[in-house]
């Protein structure tokens, strides 16, 4: 495996770039048709692996998913192909919708399918913060003990920077904190200057999601955006559907830190000919 840059997350040495999950699980955050497409294009294991083995091999070993039978399947095929452990970041639900008290089941689901890491997804965080009194619920703090007496590296699933708010002033045990933020806004609940003086103060590493706001940034735009504009502990995941569209995030993320420009063929049609200085039949 080659050396992506890393940092520390709970002890843990991890990548900076983490490989995605919604772009090979079926969310598309565009419509039910193109969830349809994903989930038709990889629908199985080794599918999955194809695209996750690309961030493997240049030292990107983690994965962020909710975790099942299927992903690690496919992260076990991973590790069989190259050798090296591959890290998962598991963010779980519920396994009953809305019902707390299976959330023991998920957090050992969780340990089951292999996880170092397990995080409250958001739709368990965000109704389970409590905004005036900058603190967590009871339920959420308890959620986080599970996650801890289980061995794995509890955080925060989350799309309000309330969470990461919420956590610090009350000093709850989070190692790390999920946060959408991209240059276009998309799923980030306040302007992207207050996210990042948010992102700057924060007493842990973040793991930013959505980087190219689900495909509606170009990925050098949105890229060059969050790689500039986050600290060296911080974490960007991206997903792609794609080795191809792998090979292309993992380069143009190491351009933007060795500060250099990307090696990297520039889509072409037939508008551009006339910009080109080779200009292709």
């Amino acid at each position: 495996m080659s050396g992506f840059p890393r940092t520390i997350v709970g002890g843990v040495s991890l990548p900076r770039l983490i490989c995605g999950s919604n772009w090979m699980l079926g969310y598309s955050h565009t419509s039910e048709a193109k969830d349809r497409l994903i989930k038709e294009l990889f629908d199985t294991p080794k599918r999955v692996a194809d695209v996750v083995e690309v961030f493997a091999r240049a030292g990107c070993n983690a994965f962020m998913a909710k975790g099942d039978q299927f992903v690690s399947t496919a992260l076990k095929e991973v590790e069989q192909r190259t050798g090296g452990p591959m890290i998962l970041i598991s963010t779980p639900s519920y396994p009953e919708w809305n019902q707390p008290d299976t959330w023991k089941q998920a957090v050992e689901e969780a340990k089951g399918f292999g996880a170092t890491f397990c995080f409250p997804h958001q739709n368990v965080t965000d109704p389970r913060l409590d905004r005036v009194n900058r603190c967590l619920s009871p339920e959420l703090v308890d959620h986080l003990r599970l996650v801890r007496q289980a061995g794995m590296i509890p955080g925060l699933s989350s799309h309000t920077p309330a969470a990461i708010l919420c956590s610090d002033a009350s000093g709850a045990d989070v190692e790390t904190y999920i946060q959408p933020y991209n240059a276009a806004g998309f799923l980030c609940e306040y302007e992207t200057d207050w996210l990042q003086r948010i992102i700057a103060e924060a007493r842990r590493p973040v793991m930013v999601i959505k980087p190219l706001a689900a495909g509606r940034l170009l990925p050098p735009t949105g890229l060059a955006f969050v790689w500039n504009t986050i600290r060296e502990c911080d974490l960007v995941t991206v997903g792609t559907m794609s080795p191809y569209e792998a090979e292309e995030v993992i380069e143009l993320s190491l351009a933007c830190l060795e500060k250099r420009r990307a090696e990297v063929e520039l889509q072409f049609s037939r508008s551009k000919r006339s910009l080109a200085a080779e200009r292709p039949s």
